[in-house]
Parts: structure tokens; C-alpha cells; sequence
């Protein structure tokens, strides 16, 4: 994603486009290492396990229930000196909610039917998600010039899918328009 991101330059914002006309660019890491192979991937959880480097694992799979993310975890939530930094939701039901949930009690998460104690340090800064936010998604939905006749709100938490179907509702009735809102179970 990186290499992409470098690529769309021209897409940057104002911000990022002031730091590099000072000289700084927002994604040239000096010491930046991107693990490209399962083989290497495996590797780096190996080093950084026995050699405690101080690293920034930047990992995908939001809610911590796949991929290699699984791996740093296993390795490393054991050790105290470690910290888990999450940036986004995590859904009920999830390792990542287990995790903010129960590591700083030091519990436990799950991992494969075996128990991973949490020593590590567990962190949490909202607004970082990737989705948008039900303002986001009703002015999304306003804006399209043909409306659906059908929503299904099949992503959240249940309250909230309840209040965003209501909230469909009453825009479409106040355009008098026609509506099915599906909040599957």
C-alpha cells in the first residue's frame, strides 16, 4: 500500500503536500521493512520475539480473527514489554474486542481453540476507522441521484443497525419515498 500511495501523489491533501515541499515525506521510513512472503513473515515474528527490537508491526485484519496479525499476537502478548495499539473498531464477538476488553485486567484472548495470556500494554484511539459513520453513511445515501428501493445494514453493532434502518426510514418518508430497510439477524 505504500508503494501505491506514493504513486497517487497528486491525490495528496494540502497537509501532506506542505510537509514535502519542506523536504519531509510523509511515507519515506528509513528503517521501514515491508514482509512480503508468508516465509518472511514468519521470520520477523521470530526475531522480533527473541530479540525484543523495539518495531512498530503495522498488521492487517481489524478485528485480530486472521492473518499474520494472528502470529505477532500469539508471539507476543505474553510479554509485558510489548504494547497493542488498536486504531479502529472492534466488533463484539472478535479476538480485538477480547483483547481491549480483558488485557488490561490481564486476561486471556483465544487464538485456535488455545489460551494466550495478556501481559501486554493495551492501547485504544478512536477515530481512526475505515468506515463511515452513520452521518456518513445517511449523507451517502441522500446524495445518490437514484435511490435504492432497498437497504440491507448488515455491518454493526445491533442498536446501532436498528437506529440506522429508523433513521433510513424517516429520510426516505420526508422524501416520500418507498423503502425496505433489511437488518438481517
Amino acid at each position: 500500500f505504500t508503494a501505491v500511495y506514493r504513486e497517487l501523489d497528486h491525490f495528496w491533501d494540502a497537509e501532506a503536500r506542505a510537509r514535502l515541499a519542506k523536504g519531509r515525506n510523509p511515507l519515506a521510513f528509513r528503517n521501514l521493512l515491508t514482509v512480503d512472503s508468508h516465509q518472511a513473515h514468519l521470520a520477523m515474528v521470530n526475531r522480533l520475539t527473541q530479540t525484543a527490537q523495539p518495531a512498530i508491526v503495522i498488521a492487517g485484519n481489524g478485528m485480530c480473527s486472521s492473518g499474520r496479525i494472528v502470529n505477532y499476537l500469539k508471539a507476543m502478548l505474553g510479554d509485558e514489554r510489548h504494547d497493542v495499539l488498536f486504531v479502529g473498531y472492534q466488533a463484539e464477538g472478535t479476538p480485538g474486542r477480547q483483547i481491549q476488553r480483558f488485557g488490561p485486567r490481564n486476561g486471556y484472548v483465544e487464538f485456535d481453540g488455545q489460551r494466550y495470556d495478556i501481559r501486554a500494554q493495551v492501547h485504544t484511539m478512536g477515530g481512526y476507522s475505515a468506515h463511515a459513520d452513520q452521518a456518513g453513511l445517511l449523507k451517502f445515501v441522500s446524495g445518490m441521484r437514484n435511490k435504492p428501493g432497498e437497504i440491507r445494514i448488515v455491518h454493526g453493532e445491533p442498536d446501532a443497525k436498528r437506529e440506522l434502518a429508523r433513521m433510513y426510514r424517516a429520510l426516505y418518508a420526508q422524501a416520500g419515498c418507498p423503502l425496505n430497510v433489511v437488518v438481517p439477524g
